[in-house]
């Protein structure tokens, strides 16, 4: 338990006692019918009248604190469960967000969770303590007179094996229910980001008629739950009513032969009263305790997977360590699955400064280089370094810091123009910013919003133009001031004259950075140091502009395709399959 231990034990002390003085109860019945009312004892009668009615207020009170107290605790519990979800979450790696749909991963953070508070607030986590009243009460009957409780009782495993028959269908069902939330919510995820498709392609039928059997089918699992708790409901009821009727043949039949008395009869009748309670409860309770356990399970299984591994002791680059800023690949292998290799031996020194462009055909590993960097993917084989040292002995957070990407895509979280570029960074000034999005490019852009840097950005910035996307992207990226920045397909979403601006502010930015730029358009990379040609994972040639041209190679037949209208042999389909 975290800050909250005497919660906790309050509410520890309060189940007990409010089962303990639902317990005496009967019993003072008894005890004022059979010693005060036969004899006619008003002082003694109203003595245990006032016991009574203490027990009562006892037990209103000990339930409300009982209540109180289980919701204080589940509330921060489940606050500190949903953070620890996030946190974990932001460590895992890239390939588990791969692999895993959005949809579903934010099933687990809010929907799972709530599953678990509804749980909380339907009593569902008392159970235990429900089944020490029961077995109170069974003591208490034995007490009063055995026989009496065992013809009572007899009905009792028939309701045990009900319980046991249907506890073991719902668990399956109830699996089913979040299996089938989940995949809605991966629905509706992807089909609200990709609206704009399904109206531009008129697909919105087909789309409706997806969903709608996504939705029959949660549907439907939630009936069949509902059938399996409206059974397991009637037998609970039936069972009961059965047990009143056999205490009340078996009893009277008792006082008439006179080997009981009748307030005995009457606690019993009571006690059986109470016996029920918690059963019809847990009848009610047990759905929303299956979709508890099955919400748990699928938590626990998230909480499971493993966090991007961490160096048992990190290192980082001092600033003035001369090998700052350099990069290199030596006999690097990796594949997403098995042995399908998109990259293949690859060895690339990067000196410190220098500009490197990579280029080459869809598929042929360019994107994953520079992935590695980072620590998206570790290396199947080989060492990739930076400034010197094993990107897997780096702190990850100094290593991110030291290696700035801009991704062809621009992502945009909603808030503000400085909020975005700062990304989190308090320490950062307003004259910082400027001083930023100036180098940028962004500065006149920024100048003329209404609000400045204040001004509100939407979902994903949708309400900005690609292109200052993107600039706001390279913004970022240089806020941290990154010894090595990785610039992937920066430019290939953006007009030409915005393009040229990206180009004029990147020629400023890139002094004294050791750059990784990776381009589809060879305009983009002509100014060079040197031009990497990577091909089906593996690097074909190296050298400038002007070199590979000469050379009348891949590089050449590429600029061709570009800029001379011809063909290339030996690309495109070729390449590897996955991801670029």
């Amino acid at each position: 338990m975290r800050p909250y231990r005497g919660t906790f034990a309050l509410l520890l002390l309060a189940l007990p006692l409010s089962s303990a003085l639902m317990l005496v109860q009967p019993y003072l019945l008894k005890v004022g019918i059979d010693r005060y009312v036969d004899t006619g004892d008003a002082s003694g009668l109203s003595y245990v009248a006032a016991l009574f009615f203490a027990a009562v207020v006892g037990e209103f009170v000990s339930l409300y604190l009982q209540y109180y107290l289980t919701m204080a605790v589940a509330q921060r519990s489940l606050s500190d469960l949903r953070e620890d979800l996030f946190d974990h979450l932001e460590r895992l790696p890239q390939a588990f967000f791969d692999r895993n749909p959005v949809g579903r991963l934010v099933t687990r953070v809010t929907t799972d969770v709530d599953v678990l508070n509804e749980a909380f607030a339907s009593g569902a986590m008392t159970i235990f303590m429900d089944v020490l009243t029961l077995c109170g009460i069974v003591g208490v009957l034995l007490w009063l007179d055995w026989r009496l409780a065992l013809v009572t009782l007899t009905v009792v495993p028939v309701l045990l094996l009900a319980i046991d028959f249907f506890r073991k269908r719902a668990r399956v069902t109830y699996r089913l229910i979040r299996d089938r939330i989940a995949r809605i919510n991966s629905f509706l995820q992807e089909a609200i980001s990709g609206m704009t498709i399904i109206q531009l392609f008129a697909h919105e039928r087909a789309s409706y008629r997806e969903f709608r059997s996504h939705n029959a089918a949660h549907r439907d699992a939630n009936h069949l739950s509902n059938v399996y708790e409206a059974s397991l409901f009637s037998i609970v009821e039936a069972v009961a009513s059965i047990s009143m009727a056999i205490v009340v043949w078996y009893g009277s039949g008792q006082i008439l032969a006179g080997v009981i008395a009748f307030g005995t009869l009457v606690a019993f009748i009571e006690y059986m009263q109470r016996f029920f309670i918690p059963i019809r409860d847990f009848s009610a309770k047990y759905a929303v305790l299956q979709s508890a356990m099955t919400s748990a399970e699928r938590i626990f299984q998230l909480l499971d997977n493993p966090a991007e591994p961490r160096p048992a002791i990190p290192r980082r680059v001092d600033a003035a360590d001369r090998e700052r800023g350099a990069v290199s690949f030596d006999g690097v292998w990796f594949a997403y699955k098995n042995e399908d290799w998109v990259l293949k031996d690859v060895s690339l020194s990067i000196t410190p400064g220098e500009t490197v462009a990579i280029v080459g055909a869809t598929g042929s590993g360019k994107t994953t280089l520079t992935k590695l960097l980072g620590r998206s993917f570790d290396a199947s084989r080989g060492v990739a370094r930076v400034s010197g040292i094993d990107v897997r002995e780096w702190d990850l957070e100094a290593l991110r810091q030291e290696v700035g990407i801009v991704l062809q895509d621009a992502f945009l979280f909603t808030g503000t123009v400085a909020s975005n570029v700062a990304l989190g960074r308090d320490h950062v000034t307003e004259e910082d910013l400027w001083r930023t999005v100036r180098a940028a490019n962004l500065g006149e852009f920024v100048g003329s919003l209404r609000r400045g840097f204040a001004e509100p950005i939407r979902e994903r910035g949708n309400n900005l133009p690609a292109g200052q996307r993107q600039l706001l992207a390279i913004a970022r990226a240089l806020a941290y001031d990154p010894r090595i920045l990785v610039l992937d397909e920066a430019t290939s979403s953006v007009d030409t004259e915005t393009e040229q601006r990206i180009q004029e502010a990147l020629e400023r930015l890139l002094r004294g950075r050791t750059a990784i730029v990776i381009a589809h358009r060879l305009s983009t990379v002509e100014k060079a140091d040197r031009i990497v040609v990577l091909h089906k994972g593996r690097i074909r040639e190296v050298g400038t502009h002007a070199e590979l041209l000469a050379r009348g190679e891949i590089y050449a037949r590429l600029y061709e395709l570009q800029y001379g209208g011809g063909r290339v042999r030996g690309l495109g389909s070729s390449a590897s399959d996955a991801p670029g």
